[in-house]
């Protein structure tokens, strides 16, 4: 990655800090936007020094490829658990163990099913000692919807383990392990994206949520203005390039939440990354009344998006009480859903209402999947089944 840290490629300490104090050079990108004439000067080194250093950061951007052995081997070898477990056992069960390490994971749902319940649910596990079923570190939240409620997190953390949290202390660490990050545009996005690195591995932090990551590139992005729509694409590629960076040098998972969008079946002629129309997180309106018309409801931001995450869980409204999730996509777990409700300590699954189902007649592609939503054109506040 060309936005990796110096300080991470093994260079002598005394030569980045020099670097970065009075040079302005903290990246590999920095290095290497640099002419070799230039970094002598900057530097004052030798020609053999400044050789080594962009050899160096050459390989960081470009590192030779590995053989599935040595993939094997690093896993087996790490300390760090492969799976994070959700304290739903059906769930865990049918991903393996739960949300996997090293890899991105989406939760995609409309409002209301509780994505920035269980976001908030898993910030509680995440910081819990490991013989608890939790990664004992720390958690990076960041909040682009200003939907994060400390008052939630205490109640879930109360709820869910009131053994463990049955004194101040407790509620202290719990509540001082979650760094909430407020970014209400894409720059602020981006910039805290690009800087998120070194704040993983000085806190020890162990879980990275994103709650959301449609928010904000649908406020700012018109899809029906010229080139909108590739820039929006553009930008998603990076953020999962780099999040995806993340999950994988340090082997944490990372969890963000997407919202929902309607697609026309027939009618609709755009490219696959185009939505024919942004319906809103409450499932009402333009875009409810087409999943009656000819459309469905589907996960927003398009196939390239869908593509980018390793694996996709959708939530969707099954009824007033009950909602449902279902792993619409993972690279080792097959088609399953699940039926749960949200409580005072999160999210609960309904073992008497829990199945799992088989793939045949389920949309392979996890772009494609329709997803029941709520709507205000039903009679009694029905469901909108596309």
């Amino acid at each position: 990655m060309s936005l990796r840290k110096l300080r991470r490629l093994g260079l002598e300490p005394e030569l980045v800090e020099r670097l970065e104090r009075h040079k302005k050079l903290s990246s590999c990108q920095d290095v290497l936007l640099k002419i070799h004439l230039e970094l002598l000067h900057l530097t004052n080194l030798t020609y053999s020094d400044v050789k080594k250093i962009v050899r160096t950061t050459s390989r960081a951007c470009a590192p030779a490829p590995i053989t599935a052995l040595q993939i094997k081997q690093r896993l087996s070898s790490s300390d760090s658990p492969h799976f994070f477990s959700t304290s739903l056992p059906a769930l865990d069960h049918a991903l393996h163990g739960g949300i996997p390490a090293g890899s991105v994971t989406e939760i995609a749902g409309p409002a209301g099913c509780g994505k920035t319940q269980f976001c908030i649910m898993l910030s509680v596990l995440a910081t819990l000692p490991c013989e608890m079923g939790g990664l004992g570190g720390a958690v990076v939240y960041i909040d682009t919807e200003s939907a994060f409620s400390a008052e939630r997190l205490v109640e879930v953390a109360q709820g869910r383990f009131p053994q463990h949290f049955d004194n101040d202390d407790a509620f202290y660490k719990l509540t001082s392990q979650v760094y909430v990050h407020k970014t209400p545009t894409c720059t602020d996005l981006w910039n805290r994206l690009q800087s998120l690195e070194e704040e993983l591995i000085e806190k020890r932090v162990r879980l990275v949520i994103l709650d959301s990551v449609a928010s904000v590139v649908r406020k700012e992005f018109d899809n029906s203005l010229s080139g909108n729509l590739s820039q929006r694409v553009k930008l998603l590629a990076k953020e999962a390039a780099l999040l995806k960076y993340l999950a994988e040098s340090l082997h944490i998972p990372v969890v963000v939440t997407n919202q929902i969008t309607t697609r026309f079946k027939a009618s609709w002629e755009g490219p696959p990354d185009a939505v024919s129309g942004d319906m809103d997180e409450a499932g009402s309106g333009a875009g409810a009344s087409a999943a009656v018309d000819g459309g469905y409801v589907t996960a927003a931001l398009g196939n390239t998006w869908s593509h980018s995450v390793n694996t996709r869980l959708i939530v969707q409204y099954l009824d007033d009480k009950y909602r449902e999730v279902m792993v619409a996509k993972s690279p080792i777990a097959p088609f399953s859903s699940f039926v749960y409700s949200i409580q005072s300590s999160g999210f609960v699954l309904q073992e008497d209402a829990g199945r799992q189902k088989s793939s045949k007649g389920v949309a392979t592609d996890p772009g494609l999947i329709p997803i029941k939503v709520r709507t205000m054109l039903g009679q009694g506040g029905g469901l909108i089944v596309p």
